[in-house]
């Protein structure tokens, strides 16, 4: 496997499990919250979906990353690590925008027709999830991220 296509892999492999632990999480933050309004209780699940999220994605990413910006010296290579975070940060501000849209809208749609609160999250979550994945992909694509050489 070439090394565009490792770093692919290792970025989506950190998104797949920092969304599985903040399915897991904010499924059973929605169901004690269920007798509160249902934006308030979409409105707390998201909120405790990014804190799950980052948390995990941002671990999982430093200990993946954290070789990539060494020079020989033992220094960290600024520039190079500048430059690759604008891009990931930019690529994932583009794929949160669309994410809390799709998944504030489709959860608290799911609980107004009484879906149960557990439910709603975690099919919300799933939907918005891979609409994540494909907007991600192609923000990490068009932004350059890992072409070849870096």
């Amino acid at each position: 496997m070439n090394e565009k296509h490792r770093e692919y892999f290792k970025l989506n492999k950190n998104i797949l499990i920092a969304f599985a632990a903040s399915i897991i999480i904010s499924a059973i933050i929605a169901q004690i919250l269920s007798e509160q309004a249902d934006y308030l209780n979409t409105t707390y699940t998201l909120i405790v979906d990014y804190v799950i999220y980052f948390s995990t994605f941002g671990g999982l990413y430093y200990v993946d990353n954290r070789k990539k910006y060494l020079l020989k010296s033992g220094e960290t290579d600024k520039k190079k690590l500048r430059h690759d975070l604008i891009k990931i940060l930019t690529s994932l501000g583009i794929a949160e925008v669309i994410y809390t849209i799709v998944r504030w809208i489709l959860q608290y749609y799911l609980l107004t027709i009484d879906y149960d609160a557990y439910l709603a999250s975690i099919v919300s979550q799933i939907i918005s999830t891979v609409v994540y994945m494909i907007a991600i992909n192609l923000s990490v694509k068009m932004t350059r991220l890992y072409k070849d050489g870096s």
